[in-house]
């Protein structure tokens, strides 16, 4: 028995009885049993049963709503009401009818999601390239099966897969349809699980279709000539870029730049965009390209608007005099969507395991899975026909002597005796004797006799190539390639994404676009920025600045430079000088936090022109520790502006510094003293927010408050300032070497 614990005589007695039975009802659990006794069926409830698709291709709301409408006859029959079809699938899917007529919506004609839709549809479905275009409600829209699926069905009831019970077990389902292709890398599909998610894009079928046969031939075959690209039926351009394209195929992971298309119509100056990416929507494009105008960035579009109608969808762009249409369209791929990435994340349940696989690895599954479907086909047929040939057999023994059969029918007594005495009479079993029993008295006449008789050799000549296709694997393969091929012929449509290669194409270089000139900048202390021509300071130098305010920093550059704006919340924000607007020394320019959009109470404490990233920034901070980091941590690849954690936050700053070289740095503290060290002394560090190392030794009510250049100081006795090592305390500042403010 384990040793009862003694109560805590410290802890304080509840009499409440209310509170002693909220009490009681609390049961401490470790986080680890909760975390496998909750969420863990949860996730695997989401990963095996709702966002990853299966081999055949579905998901279970995909197989579980085709099902319903397959056994609704709307594979034949004519279209019904969307919302009938939503009611019966309920009851193999009860996740309600909003989820369902989604997925049916998906799955349809009309939306265009699929290059191969299985749902025949009339009415309002809405659109793909759509974000605001709403499809009708179901009790208004119509649908039916495409032609399509009958390569989904035609095995389904041969026993070529399992059927397992619906989630009350009142009826049966197919646990996979088996489709006579890789449907799977056919209909583009995507889920986000619990740890993991799924992103297939659709090919062409065609070129699946001679892919797969292909493999079934050579499995060492070169699949990126047969399978070109990805194909949309958004339409657009797949940008090929070879590497990346084997990498999707091998690893089933990557990336694939698509693109719209657009035709130029001369007479009227106006671009019009026909097809634009799978991954985005017409609405998508236009706000962006409204937003780039209002900014300034896109002065060559006078109009855009949407003129979408039943003949398909165009966005027209009226253009101003002058602009080159490939040019701006180069322009409008790089800052858009119409040029795009989709992300490939080719991952399937195989045997209800989550797995990342490559087109070869899916094929390999696919085919593999397809051939015991077929097997299982064909052992269903050669069991009926094994039993059809069990009951001639039975019948070819009556023709001996019909006579003696109708004797014996005749002469019995008892109904329940007939079928106990053929088998006596003729030494066949039960079923062949149900069979007799059952002729009709017009069927018992030798020419009917014959007749059924004669199938007999006819049916063994079919058992016996059942047989003989069921262990031949290569048979199989023959089957599998003959239904490839009649699918490439009766449903292969051309590719809708045509493929061009980079070097085809025309690139947009914001710099090429950008004009170059000489300009002179300049930084308030309050955070306003100017940005003025040689010409302008020419005729008015005297800058204009808000009571209070102050010049804090000026260079001479030019146009397209780079510009760093270094913040008080430890932030950096990139942008080009090309961005603001010349102005004149007697404005007041941008305010910087406006401009930017800054956070809140967010200033700017310094200005860096980083040109090719090279040399330091030296960060001083008012505790005396100074930071030395490579400028080239502030580069990026991407397009981003805003960087977070550009410094340490662990005191305020004092100053920053750009340094090409290292040079000699004069430091003042408020005591007043003052330290010359040569900024070799600094070792450089690997992280941004490096705290650094100490540099001067300040006394407890002090701190470090200027940083200047040695040459700018008006220090004339080097010596007594200047230390070899650090940190150094530094000596008091004379009169002579400095300022009478800085000394009061």
């Amino acid at each position: 028995m384990p040793k009862k614990k003694a109560p805590d005589e410290n802890k304080p007695k509840v009499n409440n009885p209310n509170v002693m039975g909220l009490r009681a009802a609390v049961v401490e659990q470790a986080i680890t049993d909760t975390l496998e006794t909750n969420f863990m069926p949860y996730a695997m409830s989401v990963i095996l049963s709702r966002a990853i698709p299966e081999i055949d291709g579905f998901k279970p709301s995909h197989r579980k709503l085709l099902y319903t409408m397959y056994k609704m006859g709307l594979l034949t029959g004519g279209r019904t009401k969307s919302a009938n079809i939503v009611g019966q699938t309920m009851r193999l899917n009860p996740h309600g009818d909003a989820a369902i007529y989604d997925t049916m919506v998906r799955l349809s004609k009309g939306y265009g999601a699929l290059l191969h839709p299985f749902v025949d549809s009339k009415g309002n479905f809405g659109k793909v390239y759509s974000r605001d275009m709403a499809w009708a409600a179901s009790r208004y829209t119509e649908a039916k099966l495409a032609s399509i699926c009958q390569e989904l069905f035609r095995d389904l009831d041969q026993d070529a897969v399992d059927f397992v019970d619906n989630y009350d077990n009142t009826m049966k389902e197919p646990s996979l349809l088996p489709t006579t292709y890789p449907n799977i890398l056919v209909s583009a599909n995507q889920g986000i699980a619990v740890g993991m998610a799924s992103q297939l894009c659709g090919f062409n079928l065609g070129e699946v279709c001679d892919a797969t046969v292909a493999y079934l031939k050579n499995p060492e075959c070169d699949l990126s000539s047969i399978l070109l690209g990805p194909d949309f039926p958004t339409g657009g351009e797949v940008i090929y870029d070879q590497a990346a394209m084997e990498e999707v195929y091998r690893t089933g992971r990557g990336s694939i730049k698509i693109r719209g298309k657009y035709r130029y119509v001369k007479g009227e100056n106006v671009v019009e965009i026909y097809e634009i990416p799978y991954t985005t929507t017409t609405e998508a494009i236009i706000d962006k390209v409204a937003e780039l105008i209002k900014s300034g960035k896109l002065k060559e579009i006078s109009d855009m608007r949407d003129e979408t109608d039943l003949s398909g969808l165009k966005l027209a762009i009226d253009l101003k005099r002058g602009v080159d249409p490939e040019k701006l369209m180069a322009k409008l791929y790089k800052t858009t969507t119409l040029q795009d990435s989709i992300s490939c994340n080719f991952n399937v349940l195989i045997g209800g395991m989550p797995k990342v696989m490559g087109v070869r690895e899916l094929l390999d599954e696919w085919c593999a899975w397809r051939t015991e479907c077929v097997r299982r086909r064909v052992y269903f047929t050669l069991g009926k026909k094994k039993d059809k040939l069990h009951l001639l057999r039975g019948l070819q023994r009556i023709l001996l002597d019909i006579d003696k059969a109708i004797k014996i029918i005749r002469e019995t007594e008892a109904d329940a005796d007939v079928v106990p005495n053929l088998m006596i009479g003729f030494g066949i079993d039960q079923i062949q004797a149900e069979y007799v029993a059952e002729i009709r008295l017009r069927n018992i006449n030798k020419e009917y006799i014959l007749k059924r008789t004669q199938e007999i050799e006819a049916l063994r000549d079919e058992i016996d190539d059942l047989e003989d296709l069921v262990n031949d694997p290569r048979r199989v393969k023959k089957v599998i390639i003959k239904e490839l091929e009649d699918v490439k012929k009766k449903y292969a449509q051309p590719r809708l994404t045509g493929i061009v290669y980079e070097h085809e194409i025309t690139t947009f270089d914001e710099a090429e676009e950008t004009p170059d000139y000489p300009v002179t900048v300049f930084l308030s202390q309050h955070g306003y920025f100017k940005k003025i021509t040689p010409q302008s300071l020419r005729m008015a130098d005297t800058q204009k600045f808000k009571e209070e305010d102050g010049l804090r920093q000026s260079f001479e550059t030019t146009n397209r430079a780079e510009v760093m704006f270094f913040t008080n919340k430890q932030q950096v924000y990139k942008c080009r000088l090309s961005d603001f607007d010349d102005t004149k020394a007697s404005v007041l320019g941008d305010y910087l936090p406006s401009k930017l959009g800054m956070d809140q109470d967010e200033t700017v404490v310094g200005m860096i022109l980083p040109g090719d990233y090279s040399g330091v920034l030296l960060f001083f901070f008012e505790n005396g520790k100074a930071a030395r980091v490579e400028l080239s941590a502030y580069a990026t690849t991407s397009n981003r502006r805003k960087l977070t954690g550009a410094y340490s936050d662990k005191s305020p700053l004092a100053a920053m510094l750009h340094l090409k070289e290292d040079r000699e740095l004069a430091l003042y503290s408020t005591e007043p003293r003052a330290l010359i060290f040569n900024t070799a002394l600094l070792a450089p560090k690997s992280t941004r927010t490096t705290q650094g190392v100490q540099v001067m030794t300040l006394k407890p009510k002090y701190h470090l408050s200027e940083v200047k250049h040695l040459e700018d100081t008006a220090i004339t006795n080097l010596p007594r300032y200047r230390c070899r090592t650090i940190p150094a305390a530094g000596a008091l500042l004379k009169e002579e070497d400095g300022d009478q403010m800085r000394l009061l």
